[in-house]
């Protein structure tokens, strides 16, 4: 079973029939017992990271996501879900993020005729041995909408690049914890891809 953590954070439905089309059973839940009980967590999300952090808070949610990590069970954060993982973000200045992987969310600069969100199609370039990307081209195409960019600390959990105004990091693998700036359940064939190979971890 996977449970996808129902925060109020938007997106939620996409990403279940996106785990429902690859015929897996599913669950929309904020309750702790079944985020203990699923066989892998999702923690989807857009929006602001200030009002995510306190919809969890305000859910209870915050310990029962660090307990789930500390079990080993795979971990999949997307998009806003992913910016959450880390320490904080420029979005919200002195609102702590979860902190379960060490890094900053950065917004991008403003550049002369490049828009901001980045949203669309972009080419990410995948590390040789990150799980997500396994049977994948070595710069699958996936869908992005985000206006801040993650800047991991730990290089060695970066499992993508991308670049948009600058070179970014879109995905992260680190033991069970997987993340991806961009949304798979939106990235087609190569989205569902990911998410399969996730469910196999």
């Amino acid at each position: 079973m996977i449970a996808i953590i129902d925060y109020d954070a938007g997106n939620i439905k996409s990403v279940e029939k996106a785990f429902l089309s690859l015929g897996q059973e599913v669950v929309l839940t904020r309750d702790p017992e079944i985020l203990k009980q699923a066989d892998r967590v999702v923690l989807p999300g857009v929006g602001n990271f200030k009002d995510a952090m306190e919809k969890l808070e305000s859910f209870h949610l915050v310990e029962p996501i660090k307990e789930v990590v500390a079990s080993g069970k795979p971990f999949l954060g997307i998009c806003l879900g992913l910016q959450l993982l880390f320490e904080g973000s420029d979005e919200a200045p002195g609102v702590k993020g979860l902190g379960i992987l060490p890094g900053v969310v950065k917004k991008f600069p403003e550049t002369v005729g490049v828009k901001i969100p980045h949203m669309g199609w972009n080419n990410i370039t995948a590390s040789p041995n990150a799980r997500l990307f396994k049977n994948l081209s070595d710069e699958p195409y996936v869908y992005f909408v985000h206006s801040y960019y993650l800047e991991a600390a730990n290089r060695d959990d970066v499992a993508a690049t991308c670049n948009y105004i600058l070179d970014f990091d879109a995905s992260v693998e680190h033991d069970n914890v997987f993340a991806c700036q961009f949304h798979p359940e939106k990235s087609s064939t190569t989205g569902l891809k990911i998410l399969k190979n996730f469910t196999e971890i």
